[in-house]
C-alpha cells in the first residue's frame, strides 16, 4: 500500500483550485476516489492519471504556412 491517499483540501491545493472542483470530479465520477466511512479520498496515482488524461500537448504552427509579410 505505497500510494497515498489525499483529502479533498490537498488535491484542490494541488490542482491549484477550490476545493468545489474535486467535489464535482467525485460527484460526476471524472476521477477515481475512495470512501473511509464519511470521508472522501484520492489515490495520488488517480489523481496523476487524471491529470495526465486530460493533458492537451501544444500545436506547433510553422510560420511558412501564412506567407511573407510585405
Amino acid at each position: 500500500m505505497a500510494d497515498r491517499y489525499l483529502s479533498v483540501a490537498q488535491v484542490a491545493e494541488l490542482l491549484g483550485t477550490s476545493e468545489r472542483f474535486p467535489r464535482r470530479l467525485i460527484a460526476e465520477r471524472r476521477i477515481t476516489f475512495v470512501k473511509v466511512g464519511r470521508h472522501v479520498r484520492i489515490p495520488e496515482a488517480a489523481l496523476r492519471a487524471f491529470i495526465e488524461a486530460n493533458t492537451v500537448q501544444p500545436v506547433s504552427i510553422s510560420r511558412a504556412r501564412f506567407g511573407a509579410v510585405a
